[in-house]
This record gives C-alpha cells, sequence and structure tokens, in this order.
C-alpha cells in the first residue's frame, strides 16, 4: 500500500517537536505502522521519509510547533489489532514459554507489557508458561524480590504461572557444564580479563583453549573445590571460536567464581553459571518451545543456539521485541531501590513508581496490560514514549 505524505510530516512533526526540533527515521517508521506500513515496505517508502526529514528539520522549533497544529489530528489513532498475529511451530501440546526476570526487584511495566505477550500466546495455544528468577549472581540478588515476583506472577498471569527459581538448580548447571567439557566444547581459562581481552581484540587463542578434556576436567573440579581458584584465577568458557567476527561472541564465559554469600543459598555455592549457561539449561530442561524477548538479547539468542547445537538440541522458535524508551520513567529496579532507600519514594507500591505493585494498588487489572501487549504485538521497531502517553493507553484499556 501507499503511505500518504501527509501521515510522513505529521509524524516527522511530532518526534521533532518532542526532541529539539530533530526528527529521526525510526520515529516516523514506528508511527507509520498505526496506518498500515508493513515491515518488509520499509525500504520502499525511505526515500519519502528522508526528504519529509530534510525539510522538517530545516525548519526553526518555532516553525515546527506552529505546522505540526496542522497536522496534529492525523496521528495518534492506532489501528487496533484483532487478536494475536499466528507463531509457527506450535505442536498439538501447545506451547512451553516463560519470561525471565532478574532477582533484583518486583516487576514493572517493561516487564509486564513483554511478559504479558508470551503469557497471551499461552493462553491461546496451551501448554506450560514458567516464571523464571534469574538470582545466580548473588551480588544482585534483592531478598525481598522473590515474593514481590510471585505476588506480581500471581495478578498478572491469573495464578496460571509455574515458578521457578534458578539458584535451587545449581546441580543442573553443573552436570550440563561438565557435560560440555567432555565434548570438548567448553575449558577453563586461568588467563585474566584484561589478557583475555587483548586475545579477543587480536583474535588469538590463549593457551588454555588447546589443552586436553582430561585437564579441564581436573580444572573444573578445582573451580568448585573450596580450597582451589579464589574469584577471578579462572571462568569456564564455550568454545565458540576466536575468529568470528562478533567480538562478543568469541570464547564466551559460561561460569565463574563467586564467593559472596547469596540470599537464599548462603555459601553453599562457590561457582555459579552465567545467563548464557543457565538459560539454555533451564530452556533445555523445561522443553521451551517458544522464546519471545527484547531485541538487545539477540547477541545472547545466538550464544544460547550454539550451546544447544553442540548439544544436538533443536533451539526454541524466537521472535524478538523493539525496546519502548521511555522519555521520562525509571524502569532499573536497583535505582528504584536506592530512591526508596532514601525515602524519595514511600516503597514499592508508591503511586510514583512504575511497578506493577504500584498500579496494582491504583486499581489498574492485568487486561489493561494484556491490551496493551496484544496491540505491540511481535514488532521489533523500537519505540519512544513518555509517561502520559503510556499512561492514556493503559488507562483506555483498563476502562475496558
Amino acid at each position: 500500500m501507499k503511505i500518504d505524505r501527509k501521515f510522513v510530516m505529521a509524524y516527522a512533526l511530532k518526534n521533532a517537536v518532542e526532541h529539539n526540533g530533530k526528527a529521526v527515521a525510526g520515529s516516523v517508521i514506528s508511527g507509520l505502522f498505526n496506518h498500515g506500513l508493513k515491515k518488509d515496505k520499509i525500504k520502499d517508502v525511505m526515500n519519502l521519509i528522508n526528504e519529509v526529514l530534510k525539510e522538517v528539520n530545516d525548519l526553526s522549533i518555532e516553525e515546527q510547533k506552529v505546522l505540526f497544529e496542522k497536522y496534529h489530528d492525523l496521528i495518534g489513532h492506532r489501528v487496533e489489532r484483532e487478536g494475536l498475529q499466528e507463531l509457527e511451530r506450535v505442536g498439538k501440546n501447545g506451547v512451553v514459554m516463560r519470561i525471565a526476570p532478574s532477582a533484583s526487584g518486583p516487576l514493572h511495566i517493561g516487564h509486564g507489557i513483554t511478559a504479558s505477550l508470551s503469557y497471551l500466546y499461552f493462553k491461546k495455544y496451551g501448554g506450560k508458561f514458567y516464571v523464571r528468577i534469574e538470582d545466580t549472581n548473588p551480588d544482585n540478588v534483592y531478598k525481598d524480590s522473590y515474593k514481590l515476583i510471585k505476588q506480581d506472577a500471581k495478578w498478572l498471569f491469573d495464578n496460571d504461572a509455574e515458578i521457578v527459581i534458578q539458584s535451587e538448580r545449581m546441580d543442573l548447571y553443573y552436570k550440563y557444564a561438565e557435560k560440555l567439557i567432555k565434548l570438548g566444547k567448553a575449558y577453563v581459562c586461568e588467563c585474566d580479563s584484561e589478557k583475555f581481552r587483548d586475545f579477543i581484540s587480536k583474535k588469538k587463542n590463549c593457551n588454555c583453549r588447546g589443552l586436553s578434556v582430561k585437564e579441564n576436567i581436573l580444572r573444573w573440579k578445582k573451580m568448585l573445590d573450596k580450597k582451589g581458584y579464589n574469584a577471578g584465577e579462572a571462568v569456564l568458557r564455550f568454545k565458540s571460536g576466536m575468529q568470528i567476527d562478533n567480538p562478543a561472541m568469541r570464547d564466551f564465559p559460561l561460569a565463574r567464581i563467586n564467593k559472596n554469600k547469596h540470599v537464599l543459598q548462603g555459601f553453599k555455592y562457590r561457582v555459579w553459571p552465567l545467563m548464557n549457561l543457565s538459560v539454555c539449561v533451564d530452556d533445555i530442561e523445561m522443553k521451551m518451545t517458544h522464546i519471545i524477548r527484547g531485541k538487545d538479547h539477540r547477541d545472547n539468542a545466538e550464544k544460547q543456539k550454539m550451546i544447544f547445537e553442540c548439544l544436538g538440541k533443536k533451539y526454541p522458535w524466537s521472535a524478538f521485541l523493539g525496546i519502548i524508551h521511555f522519555n521520562d520513567l525509571e524502569l532499573s529496579t536497583s535505582k528504584m531501590r536506592q530512591m526508596i532507600n532514601e525515602g524519595v519514594y514511600s516503597g514499592w507500591d508508591d503511586f510514583n513508581l512504575p511497578t506493577l505493585v504500584s498500579l496494582r494498588k491504583q486499581g489498574y487489572k492485568p487486561f489493561a496490560f494484556w491490551r496493551f501487549a496484544e496491540q505491540i504485538g511481535l514488532n521489533e521497531v523500537d519505540k519512544k514514549m513518555d509517561k502520559k502517553e503510556f499512561f492514556d493507553l493503559l488507562k483506555k484499556f483498563n476502562r475496558e
């Protein structure tokens, strides 16, 4: 379909007025999705978009504001999505899906939208839905988060989710780590971080990489031994390859030593799996079929796919969502916790915080998040929103 120039102008002006007179193509494209633009047709309208952007950005901000008044009524009305897009590879037993919040605080609106989309697909097709609390970094675990996340999940997912805590599954992660070593796909590296970064930059193998399976098993046992390596002296790495174009993918780490106390496990464990190991193990063991996550996890998904393949497992169908960038909302639970401790906020349920516990207290219903997620759908385009725009939409869905 053909996109009318007036809609391109309207979104360019809106973006310019909101951002000190400078509009960008991404925001215009995001707006045009409301008017029928398809992802595979973006290239067909880029010349028009760039032409309009130049025209708009050449104006003063005062001129932009005056002109925007003429176009204001053309935008802001999203085309309603009728139901969910169909997923590929859905079997007769439905889907197995998950969300995986870290144990750093309660769920917030960002979790609420992304997680609701996975939950809606579980409700559509049947199967299983997990809330997997990621707490294998002892330095970033907030004790109250377990209770808070469980309460949020019970409310948002109508008590349908199965809760899993990663730190209660450590023996599984150790079992898979040893299996990868025995397959010759992982090795224990004694190089310090600075030295290994140098190897990465030069695309060179370190000396540890060529050691035998037998030697790596001995080193792994030394990692686990309380009298063995100290923190920082050894890391378990995956043999992805040191010549890969993307430096982040080169022999990435799977597990490390951290002797700090864990709020649930105390000092029971000293070797902790990093995300890509624990996520792979859980996705395999839970027989995950479909994964929906933010597109900032693309590299992690590629790493996990490598691990799946070397273990002879089929990787789940995956989709990536664009990031909603909130101009005036803080979504870091660590920063929220700091401000609560400083007395800026009264608690996690403070009306000024974008946490689910706060919105629950204000009278919002899970349905509002389900509808919001349904409207966004499986969309990879980033979106910028301010607090008022977001809550206007959420209130609209809540009234339904």
